[in-house]
């Protein structure tokens, strides 16, 4: 990773120029600098002293949109296949990742505010033409594994609430593209409100399938202690993977470091370290909202399937159509399957986001945002309806679990920049990372690569 700076390198990742002491929102960046997101750079206000609260609130939001990548429906498949075979054990996985997403996606909204850079720009001006190209495109197969699994997640959900064919709920995913493209003409925030909607209907779904589950509470609480056996056991670990890879996802980090730059703060440095008190408020606050929706899920599958001895239970649609007869409760499967419906259309505006960001900042690509992101879908529609039309609602469940490990394998590659950029101080000046922040955060990266090396082994 630590590849010869391009000559470009000096230019790019000094500090910004500062703006003006009170720049108007969605006033147009100085022309010096390149942006992530241009048409909504620095759109939304932020008060000017005031009440804490109030300024909380104009920086709540894109801690929601990097959250509902950690609960997207590559999630479910993982979630509800450890649980059912593996009953609370998995639980202890589910924690720490959402700990190290914490602490990842603190690092990205750092990288965004102080420098000015989203994550790809910020390789793109560190390394290499060639490295910066290699990590483009592991970026990409990454993006698409992501959004694979949120086309199949849509699909799975209109087929179980609808009857729609699986093949042609695929296909009629290419139309989300036209949601984001309207939500987002209208302006950021209606697109964070959005999101945030359809949250609260997916924790609420959850809410009520908990209630009814009853899970027993000694058994979660044990569940949150790691065992030897997740590394030990090879079905385990491959299950254990797919969790990490389902809730750090490696798109998010390039996306969190792009939208913080939407807030119109001070860009002095008293201003940028408030700025980072807050985007870390935010994204910490809606990610233990992402671990209350995946252990629910999981802890779901293991009160449902695992204690009644279903530990076969690994498809969606499978579990839908257990839930209500397992649990006696006729619209246990109905609300299961609305979350899942929820969970697919908002995964899909934020991994089309990543999209446009990681192309704009690796290769300076500037394209028309509506055909970036139907590439995007596209790439993903076209092995989901191979993989459905060839084997069906039991391929689709394999693809979705598939997806999630080649996204945790590809993690590093974004990790380690990461940490790099952030420790650097030519780069961030006074921000950059302390000596502590930046050990844990290489001890975080160490424990990835290595259940990372542990998987490649086992399968060797």
């Amino acid at each position: 990773m630590d590849a010869a700076r391009s000559p470009r390198h000096e230019a790019l990742v000094s500090p910004p120029p500062p703006l003006a002491a009170d720049p108007v929102p969605g006033d147009a960046p100085p022309a010096a600098r390149r942006v992530s997101l241009s048409e909504s750079y620095r759109s939304i206000a932020v008060p000017r002293g005031g009440h804490f609260w109030r300024r909380m609130a104009a920086f709540s939001g894109p801690g929601y949109l990097v959250a509902v990548g950690y609960m997207d429906p590559g999630n479910w498949a993982t979630d509800i296949a450890g649980g059912s075979a593996f009953g609370y054990r998995l639980l202890s996985v589910i924690l720490l990742s959402n700990l190290m997403a914490m602490l990842l996606q603190a690092l990205a909204a750092r990288l965004g505010i102080v420098a000015g850079l989203d994550l790809a720009q910020a390789c793109r001006a560190r390394y290499s033409r060639p490295v910066t190209i290699a990590l483009w495109v592991l970026c990409e197969i990454a993006i698409i594994a992501c959004d694979l699994a949120e086309v199949l997640g849509t699909a799975i959900a209109l087929q179980l609430l609808f009857g729609l064919p699986l093949l042609a709920g695929v296909v009629l995913t290419a139309l989300d593209v036209l949601l984001i493209l309207m939500l987002q003409r209208r302006g950021f925030r209606l697109l964070e409100a959005f999101i945030i909607a359809l949250l609260v209907v997916i924790a609420a779904c959850f809410a009520y399938e908990l209630a009814i589950a009853r899970p027993g509470i000694a058994g979660v609480i044990a569940g949150l202690v790691p065992t030897s056996a997740i590394v030990t056991d090879p079905a385990m670990l491959y299950i254990a993977i797919g969790i990490l890879g389902a809730t750090v996802m490696p798109h998010n980090l390039y996306l969190h470091s792009s939208i913080v730059q939407t807030r119109s703060f001070d860009t002095d440095d008293a201003g940028k370290s408030e700025a980072i008190r807050f985007a870390t408020i935010d994204s910490s606050v809606a990610l233990m909202l992402a671990l209350f929706i995946n252990g629910a899920i999981l802890v779901l599958a293991a009160s449902t399937f695992h204690v009644a001895g279903r530990t076969d239970v690994a498809e969606i649609d499978q579990a839908y159509q257990l839930l209500s007869p397992m649990l006696g409760v006729g619209a246990a499967s109905i609300v299961f399957a609305v979350a899942l419906l929820a969970s697919g259309q908002n995964s899909t505006i934020t991994g089309t986001l990543a999209g446009q960001i990681v192309a704009e900042g690796f290769l300076d690509w500037q394209i028309p945002a509506w055909l970036r992101r139907m590439i995007t879908r596209l790439l993903a529609i076209v092995p989901a309806v191979i993989v459905v039309g060839a084997r069906g609602e039991r391929g689709a469940t394999e693809l979705l679990v598939a997806s999630q490990v080649v996204l945790s394998l590809q993690l590093p590659f974004a990790v380690v920049p990461l940490i790099v950029a952030t420790s650097d101080r030519a780069l961030m000046g006074r921000f950059a990372n302390p000596a502590w922040l930046k050990a844990t955060a290489w001890g975080v990266a160490a424990v990835i690569i290595g259940l990372n090396a542990t998987l490649l082994i086992g399968f060797l």
